[in-house]
């Protein structure tokens, strides 16, 4: 009776979750949201980024592998008002000094391995690649109300965007940008 029980509990717990045993799911840029966020002495800015593609394979409430096609020519600036200035800073972020998006229109990242999700959390661990170069990355995940998302703290000097860098400029003092910026990643949940 004690294992009728049991499983009638596990099998509730995975139901309610929506992280049912095994699911392929598939991102298009309408299930994506990707806001970053750059700081800088005195103050910071916001945009967004738009999801190229990108799918998902779960079992047993794990993630088991995915892979990630961020459009690196969709950057946004949302924090400026004059279109002017806006436009100077989004035109900055896809040159060569940042992103330099004519030569690397994309980022991929691919998930290799995570850890069960406990309390609705798990540990993502995977490959980031930022114009051609390829760096480990870690980060935390969250399960909830039919979405996936994630905080990404990504060390720009580890991918050669060195603009206002202190790892590759000294003496630039209060123009110096933070090498740590952070997208903030809300993925919705469709199975295929």
């Amino acid at each position: 009776m004690k294992s009728l029980k049991y499983i009638f509990l596990t099998l509730t717990i995975v139901l309610s979750t929506g992280l049912i045993a095994q699911n392929h799911y598939h991102f298009t840029s309408d299930q994506a949201s990707i806001k970053w966020t750059g700081k800088k002495i005195g103050g910071s800015h916001w945009g967004y980024i738009k999801l190229k593609k990108g799918s998902l394979d779960m079992e047993n409430m794990t993630i088991k592998k995915g892979s990630f096609t961020i459009d690196m020519t969709s950057i946004s600036v949302k924090d400026i008002e004059s279109e002017s200035y806006n436009k100077k800073l989004v035109d900055h972020l896809k040159s060569d000094d940042f992103f330099g998006v004519k030569d690397y229109p994309e980022a991929i990242l691919e998930i290799t391995e995570s850890t069960p999700f406990v309390n609705k959390e798990a540990t993502i661990k995977g490959n980031l690649t930022i114009k051609g170069i390829t760096n480990p990355i870690e980060f935390k995940t969250v399960y909830g109300d039919g979405k996936l998302t994630a905080t990404i703290v990504v060390d720009r000097s580890k991918y050669n965007v060195r603009y206002g860098s202190k790892s590759f400029f000294n003496n630039i003092g209060d123009k110096m940008i933070y090498d740590e910026f952070t997208l903030d990643v809300i993925l919705k949940l469709e199975t295929e």
